[in-house]
């Protein structure tokens, strides 16, 4: 399954799960909008790749790489 740190600058997805059950990052995410059926668009990266921009709900947020691979989208 595709992660949210697989789009490309422009690229939208709608978010099917987060994984990391029973974690303070999943809840961190979830409080942070990233739930299931939300579409969410990469807006840049940063120049060495880490962290990236995302467009979440008509808000930008910015998240590591690390933890947008937790975010499965479609």
């Amino acid at each position: 399954m595709k992660t949210l740190d697989s789009l490309n600058r422009g690229e939208s997805a709608e978010v099917v799960s987060v994984r990391g059950e029973g974690t303070s990052l999943r809840r961190r995410l979830l409080d942070m909008g990233i739930t299931p059926k939300t579409r969410v668009t990469m807006v840049r990266a940063a120049p060495l790749g880490d962290p990236i921009e995302l467009n979440v709900r008509g808000y930008s947020l910015t998240v590591r790489k690390s933890d947008a691979s937790l975010v499965e989208v479609q």
